[in-house]
């Protein structure tokens, strides 16, 4: 693998030839963090990485566990999150039907010359639930 750092300004450049077995790593690196080969580059030349203050295995138990709370909960909470989308469709076939009788009501207070009510909050409503 040939490795070529160049300047942000300037024209000079340097081009350095990396062994098989290092580039091989640096890929291993870069899918490992999932990040750019040429950001892992970046923080092996600049020696802007941390050693864990801590040890690691603690930590990764701890990221198991929550993991472990993740799935649980996220069982607990699916069915309410169907419940929730079964009464949100509910809720818009009832604005519709609404919408619908609202329609012919002041269609008929047309037919019977009465005076025909305004409810924007209803209206407003109805707007809200077929969203």
């Amino acid at each position: 693998m040939k490795l070529i750092i160049r300047p942000k300004r300037g024209f000079g450049k340097i081009e350095v030839e990396l062994s098989n077995e290092l580039a091989e790593k640096i890929k291993n690196l870069s899918k490992c963090y999932n990040v750019s080969e040429k950001k892992v580059l970046e923080v092996i030349l600049s020696g802007s990485f941390k050693e864990p203050e801590t040890d690691t295995e603690t930590l990764e138990n701890a990221v198991r566990e929550l993991e472990k709370k993740v799935g649980r909960l996220e069982k607990e909470w699916a069915p309410l999150r169907y419940k929730a989308y079964g009464v949100s469709e509910d809720n818009k076939i009832l604005a519709i039907e609404l919408s619908g009788l609202l329609a012919e009501n002041s269609q008929l207070k047309r037919f019977l010359r009465k005076k025909i009510e305004r409810n924007p909050e209803l209206r407003e409503l109805i707007q809200y639930y077929l969203q």
